[in-house]
């Protein structure tokens, strides 16, 4: 099966001048950050201290300030440069990497049909998730191609309910918010015909910094002008879920500081509160968990797939239903934190789903 992989690139250099291997250092960066020397980090990446030594030394000049402190018998520490260059590339690879990853899915697709001069293999449009990105990994280990496109909850319901795709990714709320969100969906799904296959059900709750040093308790502290917030684009089912808790608590959106910042995936909220850009943003405890970072439950939801009326009689689909109703699947996803795997597989119509 064709694959195909897609890598962001840092490039840092001076106009017509030094230039450096920006993604070797830093990998060696963050080498050094976890080992505390340098010494280790390069043996760690492969290269010989002298090679370590001089890539820091040729940044160090090019940035003009250092990158390490550096004690005698202390080993070695970032300056708060360091610090920064390590969170910066987090950051880029939280935003871009389920960009990237989408693009490698539609590119493995379009060639594929090349080479086979057909179409064969069922699309799936889903935001991006962790319980979605373990699936991707264990179709690739058995060898059935699907081609994945990430978009928000809304997009992909929209999608499959034009023919655009086979499989289309969303979640809802449990509890009091769970009819308010489903009608969003319900717009373009058919209670008696379109089928669902429950995938699993996550936390979702509040990220805040690693010790929590705002003391934030829970949604009301957004009604702080000091708190900095970063949200999730229009029609993601986490910014559905985050205004109708705002509505809830009695808060306008616009009152909350950084309500416009957007992350387009849960990783890049907490990759955003952890680099200190951000004092708080609403996601799954996975990514909380990913990035270090405090976490306050709000409340579980359940993630779907939802599939045509005729699912269960598409032979393209059979091999990934095979999949997500699988034991090993199931033990996957409830190895993630946050995640619960008890129903995963389980397939049913919208109207058993919703049935209030």
């Amino acid at each position: 099966m064709l694959r195909i992989t897609l890598q962001p690139r840092w490039h840092i250099g001076q106009d017509g001048g030094l230039a450096l291997d920006a993604n070797t250092l830093l990998q060696l960066l963050a080498a050094v950050q976890a080992s505390g020397s340098i010494a280790q980090a390069g043996r760690e990446l492969g290269l010989s201290y002298r090679h370590a030594w001089g890539l820091l030394q040729q940044a160090e000049q090019l940035f003009g300030q250092a990158l390490l402190v550096r004690g005698r018998g202390q080993g070695s520490a970032l300056t708060e440069l360091g610090t920064k260059l390590i969170w910066a590339d987090a950051r880029i690879g939280a935003r871009l990497q389920p960009l990237l990853e989408s693009l490698a899915s539609e590119l493995e697709g379009e060639l594929g049909r090349v080479q086979r001069r057909q179409r064969a293999v069922p699309r799936l449009h889903a935001s991006h998730g962790f319980a979605v990105a373990a699936l991707r990994e264990q179709l690739a280990a058995r060898q059935v191609a699907v081609e994945l496109r990430y978009r928000n909850s809304l997009e992909a319901v929209a999608a499959l309910s034009q023919g655009d795709c086979e499989l289309a990714g969303f979640h809802v709320p449990l509890g009091e918010f769970e009819a308010a969100a489903a009608q969003r969906f319900l717009a373009w799904l058919k209670r008696d015909q379109h089928l669902l296959v429950h995938l699993a059900v996550r936390t979702q709750g509040l990220f805040c910094a690693a010790g929590n040093p705002k003391g934030i308790q829970g949604l009301h502290d957004l009604r702080r002008r000091s708190l900095r917030f970063v949200n999730r684009p229009e029609g993601s089912g986490t910014r559905v879920l985050t205004e109708l808790l705002l509505q809830r608590h009695g808060i306008e959106a616009r009152t909350v500081a950084g309500f416009d910042n957007t992350e387009l995936t849960h990783a890049g909220v907490a990759a955003y509160v952890a680099s200190g850009m951000a004092d708080v943003g609403i996601g799954v405890q996975t990514a909380a968990d990913r990035f270090g970072l405090h976490f306050i439950p709000l409340l579980k939801e359940r993630y779907f797939f939802a599939m045509p009326p005729d699912a269960m009689e598409r032979s393209e689909l059979r091999p990934v239903l095979a999949v997500l109703r699988s034991p090993a699947f199931r033990a996957r996803v409830a190895a993630l934190r946050g995640y619960e795997a008890a129903n995963t597989g389980q397939v049913m119509a919208v109207a058993e789903a919703f049935a209030g």
